[in-house]
């Protein structure tokens, strides 16, 4: 009893935090003057020192192999691809066009796998692909087609993470881990290219990889074990929502009135296909845990994520 009223107390205040802390992307990427791959490296190598802590008081031992490390390249692209499309594109637009991640998902699962989408599938796929449209019509007047096309790829490699971690030898945090260490050496050395490092954007920089990406995936991880599946999908759209409004609020930065069209379509057929998809699952989906998440952090449990949400900025 006193598990089911902690989760019911403390698992959407955790969900609600990781979605929080997310959507706080969007906005420490613009404030930062440096270029994309080195805020990739230096946020990393400091979110890998969290999840690495956060292991070791779970007591989870990191599983490497092929599927983690497929994992971890599938990771570095979605958050490196995803920063450089909020340097190229609005915040709006990198966001929603990553949160259309499950679509990819449905279609790599049609492709590779010969699951066959189900009406109300397809449907979803058919709604977020014509709210994708709207983006690409508006960004080819307002010349960030290339920031737009980078967050819909960043979306494809954050679909493929997720279904590289369905597999039996799959493991999440393991996964992230290793694609944090990665970009972390990788990118790292790209900041010998700056020249700004001031007091400001050193804890902008400390921030992203402290908070907005490590403390996140803590939250996400305690969060998505702790909360319904329904409750953590409707959660998990205030980073979408709240993303580009942050942006707009400090930066003064607006989205047009077609691409604001799209977002709603696109974060509206998400929101809707999670829902339907976590109500039709078979099992005690209201009274325990979830196994959802855009950024499922649990150990193993991708063998429901296949079509889970996904949620933006990793």
């Amino acid at each position: 009893m006193r598990e089911r009223e902690k989760a019911g107390r403390f698992g959407p205040l955790y969900m609600l935090a990781a979605a929080v802390l997310f959507s706080t992307g969007g906005l420490l990427c613009k404030l930062i003057p440096w270029s994309a791959l080195a805020i990739c490296g230096v946020r990393s190598l400091i979110a890998a020192g969290v999840i690495g802590a956060y292991l070791a008081v779970r007591r989870h031992r990191p599983v490497f192999n092929r599927c983690t490390a497929v994992g971890a390249v599938c990771y570095v692209g979605t958050t490196t691809l995803f920063v450089m499309a909020n340097k190229m594109t609005t915040a709006a637009n990198a966001i929603v066009l990553q949160y259309a991640a499950p679509v990819w998902i449905m279609v790599m699962m049609a492709l590779f796998f010969g699951q066959k989408p189900r009406k109300a599938e397809i449907i979803t796929i058919a709604v977020v692909l014509a709210g994708i449209v709207c983006f690409f019509c508006d960004s080819l007047a307002a010349g960030s087609l290339w920031g737009d096309l980078l967050a819909l790829i960043s979306g494809v490699f954050y679909a493929g993470l997720f279904i590289l971690n369905s597999f039996e030898e799959g493991d999440t945090l393991s996964a992230l881990l290793l694609g944090q260490l990665v970009s972390g050496v990788a990118f790292t050395p790209f900041l010998a290219r700056e020249t700004d490092f001031s007091a400001p954007v050193l804890l902008i920089a400390i921030v992203m990889g402290l908070i907005q990406l490590g403390a996140a995936y803590v939250f996400f991880s305690e969060g998505t074990a702790l909360t319904p599946p329904v409750t953590a999908s409707l959660i998990c759209t205030v980073e979408p929502i709240l993303n580009p409004i942050l942006v707009a609020i400090v930066l003064r930065e607006t989205v047009t009135p077609l691409s604001l069209f799209g977002a709603a379509v696109v974060v509206l057929a998400i929101v809707w296909y999670n829902v339907w998809k976590a109500r039709s699952r078979p099992g005690p989906n209201e009274g325990g845990p979830s196994a959802e998440g855009r950024k499922e952090a649990g150990v193993n449990q991708a063998g429901q994520q296949g079509g889970g949400q996904a949620q933006g900025q990793p």
